[in-house]
């Protein structure tokens, strides 16, 4: 016994060195981000632009492979079984946050603890636009319509449990209203029947919103972020009049858990030089995109964070996936 724990030492002693040189050496072949959402959106390409900026200092291609279905859980899942040696990562959204209260049964049941947070990458806010019929200008002049009409004005989403229905429920619960949600596949057919008043508003992405708004066709209310944002700058926060409302779509870099900490420091390195770039950062504000940078530290606390909220909100408000 005592001579064979000798010869697992000996061998552990020898591969040490080796696991230690091809860490140094990595990457040595292309690394792919998989993505949960469809190509051509926002998402995709806001990725694809973070990543092409990444790998001029990383020194290999990467790689944006899209991995749509299952609310973004089947690209989550496929990284948190993947081999944890930095060539499979994920740009993890907003659903890491959502999915464990909205659809428990989705893997990974609990991202927090299966997938490694390597850095944030961006924050995008959604437009409160109403349709110009309504008469209302500001987000208390909404606030005091919608108490006047209970029940009366219907607000579309782009599905049950999105980001954007998520902050259409927490300003209705933090506004005090009671205004009908009605969710469409998409974001595409609800704004449509916003641009024609069969419902009187929705929170939209900016790039959605923006066209509709200066072609007159809908009024943008308000911005959902904490702050303004600077493409839409004559429009206020709806923290403006409810100073506790914070709703944004984010993404955030990650590994399969065991991924080693050398690699893990590189990633967050070239990550944070990216969100830097201040080339990149006026090309994507200009899409309604923050690039934000922030390490594993605050993406691990941003996701915990967002759990218990959008988890506390979906269980007090009764919300189930149709």
């Amino acid at each position: 016994m005592a001579q064979r724990r000798t010869l697992l030492l000996a061998g552990v002693a020898l591969a040490a060195p080796r696991i230690a040189r091809a860490q140094a050496a990595w990457p040595t072949r292309p690394v792919s981000i998989v993505t949960g959402y469809a190509p051509g959106g926002l998402t995709d390409l806001t990725a694809r632009a973070i990543a092409e900026r990444m790998q001029r200092d990383l020194g290999q291609t990467i790689i944006v492979d899209p991995k749509p279905g299952g609310a973004t859980a089947l690209s989550a899942t496929h990284v948190a079984q993947a081999r944890p040696d930095g060539y499979t990562l994920l740009m993890g959204a907003t659903s890491l946050a959502i999915n464990p209260a909205l659809q428990p049964s989705l893997t990974p049941r609990d991202p927090r603890r299966e997938l490694l947070p390597i850095g944030m990458a961006y924050t995008s806010p959604f437009v409160l636009h109403v349709h110009p019929g309504l008469p209302v200008r500001t987000t208390a002049e909404l606030i005091a319509y919608a108490k006047a009409h209970p029940g009366e004005l219907n607000f579309g989403s782009s599905g049950t449990g999105a980001v954007n229905h998520l902050c259409l429920e927490m300003f209705r619960r933090e506004a005090g209203i009671d205004v009908v949600h009605v969710p469409y596949r998409g974001g595409a057919p609800a704004l449509i029947d916003l641009r024609q008043g069969r419902i009187q508003g929705m929170f939209a992405a900016v790039l959605e919103a923006l066209p509709a708004v200066r072609e007159g066709n809908t009024r943008a209310i308000a911005i959902s972020s904490r702050e303004r944002l600077p493409l839409m700058a004559d429009v206020p926060a709806v923290a403006e009049t409810l100073p506790d409302y914070d709703g944004v779509f984010w993404q955030g870099l990650f590994a399969p858990i065991g991924t080693p900490a050398p690699i893990v420091e590189r990633l967050a390195t070239v990550l944070r030089i990216a969100t830097e770039d201040p080339v990149l950062r006026a090309r994507l504000a200009e899409q309604g995109v923050s690039l934000q940078t922030g390490d594993a530290a605050y993406l691990a606390d941003l996701l915990e964070r967002e759990t218990v909220t959008w988890g506390r909100l979906i269980r007090e408000s009764n919300i189930r996936p149709e």
